[in-house]
């Protein structure tokens, strides 16, 4: 079954580059979500004042991954215990969050987190929102199939790439074959 499901887990030229190398993820598409204003730009959305944070819409088949794993992978590439902000990107736009389109999303979203906690992997409590989808907004062209088009530029080598080296060690059974020589 073809689900939808919005991460935002910081920039989402990293959360894009993630998801799109994972088997049964059939689309992934940058954009904004949880804001206030229609139609948003990057340039509205970087300054905050629009509500919206940097997001992913994940298309996925349930019949080949399923929701806990694309959580799963989501938890461990990005850091969902600092509060509006990914490494040196600050501000409510790279707030961590789950945007849900059914009650079962939402239900095992919180029960990952539950379990995360209850197991204490991370050192800091996770402060990632759980909430139901509001409207998405793609964001320019420009930002899709970033880190496929720009892999070389300084912030895909010292910010994704650590990214994918996560994936890669703990992740690798997940890999679409396509990208499997990649690593």
């Amino acid at each position: 079954m073809i689900k939808t499901i919005f991460l935002a887990g910081g920039c989402f030229w990293c959360t894009e580059a993630v998801f799109q190398r994972i088997k049964g993820v059939r689309s992934v598409q940058p954009g904004y979500i949880d804001g206030k204003v229609k139609n948003p730009a990057y340039r509205e959305v970087c300054t905050g004042r629009t509500g919206h944070t940097e997001a992913i819409e994940v298309v996925y088949d349930t019949e080949e991954i399923q929701l806990s794993d694309l959580l799963s992978i989501f938890f461990t590439t990005h850091d969902p215990t600092t509060l509006n902000r990914q490494g040196n990107d600050i501000g409510t736009q790279y707030r961590s969050g789950i945007y849900y389109t059914s009650e079962a999303q939402k239900e095992t979203s919180i029960q990952i987190i539950k379990e995360l906690t209850d197991r204490n992997f991370f050192k800091n409590p996770i402060v990632t929102e759980v909430k139901q989808a509001s409207p998405f907004y793609p964001a320019e062209e420009n930002h899709h199939n970033y880190y496929n088009r720009n892999n070389e530029q300084p912030y895909c080598s010292f910010v994704i790439n650590p990214k994918m080296e996560k994936l890669k060690n703990f992740f690798s059974n997940y890999l679409k074959e396509s990208y499997e020589r990649e690593f």
